[in-house]
């Protein structure tokens, strides 16, 4: 078999089982037996299929890299975005180097050059803007320069880069919805940073919402802060001064809800006997939280799949057709955090 390209299939013929079960005892071993591995990595020796992946790398000079900038690693939000990426990344011969750049702009900028330098192949952008000298602004118009690039997660504005999120106008207005169809009529707005894309998306959600049940649209209803547990905390101890305490909160995502719900209590009330609170996202913890929350599922995962799937296409081939936006769909997990109105 050393005498041509080694595929997964001849992998799976080798051991006797489907390319699926291949795939899966390479990127989740303890998902499959030990007898199963036992025969799939003795067919991975004998065809030479790592080998030959790292051998068409250099024939096609590439480094088999790629750079995923991450703009807080410790954020429990992209832990199933990046193991979405990763399992592409194996599948198809290719090493992801995690840059967790804390919103660092020369971080980013020294991440990015990595691909200038050919230490890697392309770039994932998951902190919300290209890393270029001077801002993106600089490059609007003349993306033929940038190395191959896919944003996920968020809209980079003005700049025309393959991109994979949710809709996120569309998840906030159906979040608050939910909120107005339980009978609060009395709902704020906790939100992420005031310039940020996802905020301003899922704050326009939240106002449709409110506009089309006929309620009024508040600004000082909504309180900014950024996408921590600690903002929410912070931002209920405004919330609590306010004349009337709102009967629901809905918050920009699930970090902050908790945040909310953690002063909420300290401040004496109930969530949901006295305030019910909606969140974003679904992270791991969302149903384990007491109480379970209610939330926006994103599909973090196939996120992190369809963005690097783009990416490698972007490196395979110049003239890679990949559509400028790619929208995954989302759904509401209800869950204990909201009481009904009555």
């Amino acid at each position: 078999m050393r005498n041509r390209n080694i595929t997964i299939g001849d992998v799976a013929r080798l051991a006797g089982v489907s390319n699926a079960t291949v795939s899966r005892a390479l990127q989740k071993p303890d998902v499959v037996s030990e007898k199963t591995r036992e025969k799939v990595n003795a067919a991975v020796l004998e065809t030479g299929y790592t080998q030959n992946v790292m051998a068409r790398n250099l024939r096609l000079d590439r480094t088999g890299m790629v750079v995923a900038l991450v703009p807080d690693i410790s954020n429990p939000f992209f832990s199933e975005i990046l193991s979405g990426i990763e399992s592409v990344a194996t599948r198809e011969g290719y090493n992801v180097l995690i840059a967790n750049t804390n919103n660092d702009p020369a971080r980013e900028h020294i991440y990015a050059s990595y691909v200038q330098s050919n230490l890697a192949d392309g770039i994932l952008l998951l902190n919300g803007h290209v890393p270029v000298p001077n801002g993106a602004q600089k490059i609007i118009g003349d993306m033929s320069n940038l190395p191959p690039m896919v944003a996920l997660c968020e809209r980079i504005p003005n700049v025309d880069l393959p991109t994979v999120v949710i809709d996120n106008v569309d998840a906030a207005c159906l979040a608050t919805q939910h909120l107005i169809e339980m009978g609060h009529t009395n709902i704020v707005h906790v939100a992420g940073p005031i310039d940020n894309i996802l905020t301003k998306d899922r704050r326009d959600g939240f106002l449709s919402a409110l506009e089309n049940a006929g309620l009024a649209q508040n600004l000082s209803d909504i309180f900014y802060g950024d996408f921590t547990i600690n903002s929410g905390k912070q931002a209920f101890g405004k919330i609590n001064q306010k004349e009337a305490i709102p009967t629901a909160i809905f918050c920009a995502n699930d970090e902050i809800a908790m945040g909310v719900i953690s002063a909420a209590r300290e401040a004496g009330f109930s969530v949901p006997d006295d305030i019910s609170v909606v969140g974003f996202d679904d992270i791991e913890i969302a149903e384990h939280y007491y109480p379970t929350l209610t939330t926006i599922h994103q599909p973090r995962r196939q996120l992190g799949v369809v963005a690097m799937e783009q990416l490698v296409e972007l490196i395979s081939s110049a003239d890679a057709k990949i559509a400028d936006l790619t929208t995954l769909g989302s759904q509401l997990i209800i869950r204990k955090s909201v009481k009904k109105v009555e």
